[in-house]
């Protein structure tokens, strides 16, 4: 995926913006190819994985935390708002 999504660094960066708006530090974490993302990614939509508020992914031991899932939510409003031209209506 990194080699679709480096050269569209502006959606990253995006993303970094609306997760700081609403108060979480991102952090950067390769993980393994496959996702829906990767394969958006490889037909040309670059789609860099955003959190889901979920964890220990599918696995016996798989949960998520609503506060974070909200969180989720506010992120992607918050990206969507930029596309918008609305800057940082949710911060």
């Amino acid at each position: 995926m990194v080699e679709k999504v480096r050269p569209r660094m502006d959606i990253v960066d995006s993303a970094r913006a609306a997760m700081r708006a609403v108060g979480i530090t991102p952090v950067d974490k390769p993980i393994r190819g496959g996702t829906d993302g990767a394969q958006l990614s490889w037909r040309g939509l670059p789609c860099p994985n955003l959190f889901t508020g979920g964890y220990n992914m599918h696995g016996p031991y798989e949960f998520a935390v609503v506060e974070e899932m909200n969180l989720a939510v506010e992120t992607i409003l918050g990206i969507l708002d930029r596309y918008a031209g609305k800057g940082d209506s949710r911060s």
